[in-house]
């Protein structure tokens, strides 16, 4: 369309994307591939949830996020707890923390260029170093996608 228009192409798309939002990966990521366009995804930590800050079967803790949007709410699902259980696991054996899982495994995304990642902590900031310092094998990203695929 760009072309057409005598106008600059696109670079870049930013989009949901994240462990357990995944529905670029059937249209939008193999036109990227394509048509050689980055990747952004933005909310790559689901609102908090992937962190492992909201606990199955406790109530969201007050003010969060969690407590006030359904956009994080929505995730708080027995199998997406088991996921995140499973993850928050895998990460530990591996000595690392789930933030910085799931920043890896979406920098580990071909067409993944940049990951749009917020912080209110100090501790935050680290840990998404941390994350970008990562770099996850393949074999490493098929058992992590290997947990998401199952449920």
């Amino acid at each position: 369309l760009a072309e057409l228009r005598g106008l600059t192409p696109f670079v870049a798309l930013q989009s949901h994307y994240h462990l357990l939002e995944r529905g670029v990966e059937k249209e939008v990521l193999p036109y990227c591939q394509e048509a050689g366009v980055g990747f952004v995804p933005y909310f790559p930590l689901a609102g908090g949830f992937l962190t492992g800050k909201y606990k199955r079967g406790e109530a969201a803790p007050a003010g969060s996020r969690g407590e006030r949007s359904g956009y994080v709410q929505q995730y708080m699902t027995k199998a997406n707890y088991d996921k995140v259980e499973a993850l928050t696991t895998w990460a530990a054996e591996r000595g690392r923390g789930m933030n910085e899982l799931a920043q890896a495994w979406l920098m580990a995304q071909p067409q993944v260029c940049s990951v749009i990642s917020g912080a209110t902590r100090l501790a935050h900031v680290e840990s998404n170093v941390k994350a970008a310092d990562w770099l996850l094998t393949a074999d490493e990203v098929a058992e992590i996608t290997a947990v998401l695929d199952q449920a």
